[in-house]
């Protein structure tokens, strides 16, 4: 089979080859996927870089978790009917799996092969893993949103842009910041009421008029580094960050009494780790929702398989308004 694969960290120019390898075979419990896209998350590119010191986990990496495709061989102990399957596929590559979905083929646990909706696209399928299952958990791991207050800082990203939805589908009350008129026109795609551009406006200020003063319930964070002060300034009492990620930097300017003062809690959400029950949840309703035409999956740019590389430098550049993808001719 065609694939992508790394053997030490760098740049990914420097570091990711392209040829053929041994498709592989299903195990017991497992399923195999010819690829049709594969999806491109920030965590697939720092793992291939060695982002904050880590090291090569395997002796070789197919990177990407997220991808789509049709299931066309399966292992002991799974129904042979689900041949022929459309699936999404979440986790393909981490949690001790080395094999993900830059390739024509892939085999997963059954599980993480969840049925695509008819009229839904392979493209769709592959936006939904991580930035689906991370939005999900941002949004909902801390309960109901029904009648809340929800900021979603970065509104417009492939992550943000689901919270915003998934947020607005559950009954909440969404704000969003942005940076620019376009992104604004997307974040109320999804059903901002309003957006806030954080280049030219005092986020705070501004939520709180739109507010009246009260503040939001809960946040949902994109880089919790730059944006700790605001998300005190802004949430009400016994409220919530839910930080799915640090974009400008590890170190957090963590200040008690502004949070203890107010019974805040700060929940760090990581997509590849959710619990089984929340994991449950995202994948049904995720699901359902892509079913009911009711989820718009982003999709910022396509490469081709053999131009991974290039895919993965667009989205380091920060400039990708959506997911990136790899697409894999059937």
């Amino acid at each position: 089979m065609k694939a992508i694969w790394y053997e030490r960290t760098g740049p990914a120019p420097d570091v990711l080859q392209f040829g053929r390898r041994d498709a592989p075979v299903p195990e017991a419990g497992e399923v195999r996927v010819r690829l049709a896209a594969s999806g491109v998350n920030p965590s697939d590119t720092k793992r291939r870089a060695g982002w904050i010191g880590l090291s090569m986990p395997h002796p070789r990496i197919v990177p990407h978790s997220d991808g789509a495709g049709t299931i066309d061989a399966v292992g002991a102990g799974v129904d042979r009917a689900r041949v022929g399957e459309r699936v999404w596929l979440w986790n393909a590559q981490g949690g001790g799996r080395p094999f993900g979905t830059a390739a024509e083929y892939t085999a997963v646990p059954a599980a993480q092969a969840v049925p695509l909706p008819d009229g839904a696209s392979f493209a769709d399928g592959a936006g939904l893993g991580v930035p689906g299952c991370t939005a999900h958990y941002a949004v909902y791991g801390d309960g109901p949103v029904g009648g809340k207050r929800i900021l979603v800082q970065g509104g417009a990203g492939a992550v943000g842009h689901l919270a915003v939805q998934l947020a607005t589908l559950g009954g909440a009350d969404v704000i969003a910041t942005v940076s620019g008129a376009a992104k604004a026109e997307v974040a109320r795609g999804g059903g901002v009421r309003h957006a806030i551009d954080y280049r030219r406006e005092d986020v705070a200020g501004r939520v709180l008029d739109l507010t009246d003063g009260e503040g939001v319930d809960r946040v949902v964070e994109v880089d919790l580094a730059a944006n700790l002060e605001t998300d005190v300034a802004v949430l009400r009492e016994n409220g919530t960050i839910a930080s799915y990620s640090s974009t400008s930097g590890p170190e957090l300017p963590l200040a008690y009494y502004p949070l203890a003062f107010k019974d805040l809690r700060i929940h760090f959400v990581q997509g590849y780790l959710l619990p089984p029950a929340a994991r449950r949840a995202a994948v049904r309703d995720l699901t359902t929702w892509l079913a009911a035409g009711q989820l718009d999956v982003r999709i910022a740019a396509t490469f081709p398989l053999a131009e991974t590389a290039s895919a993965h430098e667009a989205l380091e550049s920060g400039r990708a308004d959506g997911k990136i993808l790899v697409e894999i001719p059937l």
